[in-house]
């Protein structure tokens, strides 16, 4: 059974980098054609799939935030890692870390509990 957890701070200031940690346990992050993906939605809105990176190393970004988002792994910790910089309050969300054979998808088969992240002075 394959597990995700999500971990990082809750609280972030505008224009400062948002760094979370995805650990992933009973799979290996490097087997399987699997993407690794982060997913978030903010208050009252929709999820919004942000990137991901592939079980051979390659990263893929949505449009509107590949400015901003930096995608990694660790894979000696079977973890893997989202950097978001110049965050403002509108990346205030909740953060999904999430695994599944499909790049981009919202509906992942793997998906971490979430945690919130808020972007606040």
């Amino acid at each position: 059974q394959v597990q995700l957890q999500e971990s990082g701070p809750g609280l972030v200031k505008p224009s400062q980098t948002l760094s979370l940690t995805c650990t992933v346990s009973g799979g290996s992050i490097t087997g399987n054609y699997y993407y690794w993906s982060w997913i978030r939605q903010p208050p009252g809105k929709g999820l919004e799939w942000m990137g991901a990176i592939g079980s051979s190393g390659g990263t893929y970004y949505s449009s509107p935030l590949k400015s901003r988002t930096s995608i990694s792994r660790d894979t000696s910790k079977n973890q893997f890692t989202l950097q978001l910089r110049s965050v403002t309050p509108e990346d205030t969300a909740v953060y999904y870390c999430a695994g599944d054979l499909v790049v981009a998808t919202l509906t992942p088969q793997y998906r971490g509990q979430g945690t919130q992240v808020t972007v606040s002075s």
